[in-house]
């Protein structure tokens, strides 16, 4: 439906009638009439990006988790090893979502500490550092979170890719894995973000 609005108000400040755009779509005019209002629920990604197009708007799409795959379990099996860590005082949830944010981002895990609240964001393999580093950024900007954990599993690959990224990641992680462990195992926010491996 936000799209058949954004269509709608950007054909308008064209000065483009449904018409004009069909005939250069080719589609029927009451087709586009459809789309605009949200009704037509088939309509196809290339049929809505030449739509979109023909009004002088570009479409992109992202990709965000949603539902049950195959990669869950292993993710699901590293915050239950960090949640093993914790003490019984320490309230864990996961798939936490981001305050007000209505496009499905969420962090893998949050800590109710004694003192305060740290943001877990879990990595099984790490395939993009760069990546993964500007995803954490956004969040933490868009939620408003001080202090993350980067945790990763304790692999031979993740070790090499931490050790060869200890500078980039040095900024946002100033704090040494034993550090937050040793504070989380206490029931205590760890005095800055970190990376832990388990």
């Amino acid at each position: 439906m936000q799209l058949g609005q954004e269509l709608r108000e950007a054909r308008i400040g064209a000065g483009l009638s449904q018409r004009q755009v069909a005939e250069a779509a080719s589609v029927s005019h009451a087709h586009v009439g459809r789309v605009e209002r949200g009704e037509s629920a088939g309509v196809s990604i290339v049929l809505l990006a030449r739509l979109l197009q023909i009004v002088g708007l570009q479409l992109a799409a992202r990709a965000f988790p949603g539902g049950s795959t195959l990669r869950d379990a292993s993710h699901l099996a590293l915050l239950k090893r960090l949640q093993a860590e914790l003490p019984a005082s320490v309230r864990f949830r996961t798939e936490v979502p981001l305050r007000g944010d209505r496009d499905g981002r969420a962090w893998d895990g949050r800590m109710d500490l004694t003192d305060g609240c740290v943001h877990v964001e879990a990595e099984t393999r790490i395939r993009d550092l760069q990546a993964l580093d500007r995803r954490i950024a956004l969040k933490q900007r868009d939620d408003g979170v001080d202090r993350v954990m980067l945790l990763v599993s304790d692999t031979r690959t993740n070790r090499a890719t931490v050790r060869a990224a200890e500078t980039l990641l040095a900024t946002r992680y100033p704090l040494p894995a034993r550090a937050v462990m040793r504070a989380l195992r206490a029931g205590e926010c760890p005095q800055a973000s970190g990376i832990v491996l388990l």
